[in-house]
């Protein structure tokens, strides 16, 4: 039994320098899958705060035992400025429509909680967790958010129950094995590869009032982990050489068209599936021999997510038209053989439950999440917007943005 003075949790800002293998054995205790059961492991390729670093601002906590300075849990955080909610136009004086506007929060987000298992019921996660969102009030956040998985009870009791969060999205994780074969992009629809300052420009203009829209997008887009973002539009339209800009092209559109920007997860993290059986395995290997050496006959295969593997995540999924979804469904093939041709096993995207363009991304339902859950929590006692009133009581829109610094 532990005496007090070891009992003593002392809770600090990370220190690279020293902390980093105390962190990994945190980790690594904290990924003990079931017994016989599949299970996700993460490798964050020793960079413990590489999930945060590429937010404006960032910070990661360790509690420690005083007495032998034993890492025990971690936290990070990083706080941002999002979309809450939108309102029209007021300037009476232009003839010009009454065009909806982004009303922006600083949001924080948590992610990263981990406990050590011979040390958990200690009150230690909820200490964590207290430091973190006193970071965050401190540096003027309104509110803050986590996701979870929602059969994860320990993680929701601790956060709904004993921090004051309040369950509030629960968006859908999609995710598409990379086969041995490339996909075949629709004949009917030309792929143009847009600018950074066009990028940006598309999605200010037509998705600036998405929620969780971050108002920094032209970082999120300059960021060397942004492999691109893709326009579709119908074959005859356009091509990447006729191509006038955003402002023209949304000045007159045609009818279907889709949007998808790619992010490359696979110098961030690794993940690792463990706990299959040996036939599992084995037919895994079957089916990507035959379609290596089949690949005319394009075999669904299982890629090696047995070894540790990089995925893609698409983001920034939009369109408009009665065809739209056919055009996503081109932008997610073109995204597969982008992971391919940089040796990832699976592609991934996080859209809101009601998605209007959620039936155009092929998926794999076993590999996928019907409900990931976000948890939101008020911190400010002011709004962005007064007339806005309290976003964690609002009601989910359409589609949610979903930064991909934070996946």
């Amino acid at each position: 039994m532990m005496g007090d003075e070891e009992c003593v949790i002392v809770v600090r800002e990370f220190d690279p320098s020293k902390d980093v293998t105390g962190v990994e054995q945190v980790e690594k205790r904290c990924e003990v899958g079931p017994s016989r059961k599949l299970s996700l492991f993460t490798d964050l390729l020793g960079d413990p705060i590489c999930r945060v670093r590429h937010s404006p601002a960032f910070l990661m906590l360790v509690a420690e035992l005083s007495s032998t300075k034993e890492i025990v849990g971690m936290i990070r955080g990083c706080i941002k400025t999002v979309t809450c909610a939108k309102k029209l136009s007021r300037n009476t004086k232009s003839n010009d429509p009454i065009k909806p506007l982004p009303v922006y929060t600083k949001l924080a987000y948590i992610l990263g909680l981990r406990v050590s298992p011979s040390h958990r019921r200690m009150g230690i996660g909820l200490k964590l967790v207290l430091r973190m969102e006193q970071w965050f009030t401190q540096n003027g956040a309104e509110y803050s958010y986590l996701a979870t998985e929602n059969d994860n009870q320990a993680s929701v009791n601790l956060f709904t129950d004993k921090c004051g969060y309040s369950k509030f999205r629960t968006p859908t994780i999609l995710v598409n094995p990379v086969f041995a074969h490339r996909l075949t992009v629709s004949n009917r629809v030309t792929l143009i590869k847009l600018s950074v300052s066009d990028a940006e420009s598309l999605y200010r203009r037509r998705f600036s009032t998405v929620e969780f829209f971050p108002r920094d997008i032209d970082s999120v887009l300059k960021n060397r982990l942004n492999l691109g973002t893709f326009l579709a539009v119908p074959r005859g339209f356009y091509t990447q050489e006729s191509w006038p800009g955003s402002d023209k092209f949304l000045s007159d559109p045609p009818e279907s068209w889709a949007v998808l920007s790619v992010w490359n997860c696979k110098d961030v993290f690794r993940l690792e599936v463990r706990g299959a059986s040996r036939i599992k395995k084995t037919l895994a290997r079957t089916t990507r021999v035959a379609d290596k050496l089949l690949p005319f006959f394009r075999v669904p295969s299982i890629p090696d997510v047995f070894r540790p593997f990089g995925l893609h995540f698409m983001y920034g999924l939009g369109g408009e038209g009665p065809s739209a979804a056919k055009f996503v469904k081109a932008l997610c093939a073109h995204a597969h053989n982008l992971a391919k041709d940089g040796e990832c096993s699976v592609v991934a995207i996080e859209v809101a439950s009601c998605e209007p363009l959620k039936n155009g991304v092929p998926h794999w339902k076993r590999l996928s999440c019907d409900e990931d859950l976000w948890c939101i929590k008020r911190l400010g006692e002011d709004y962005s917007d007064g007339s806005v009133g309290d976003w964690t009581k609002s009601p989910p829109g359409l589609s949610i943005f979903v930064d991909p610094r934070e996946f």
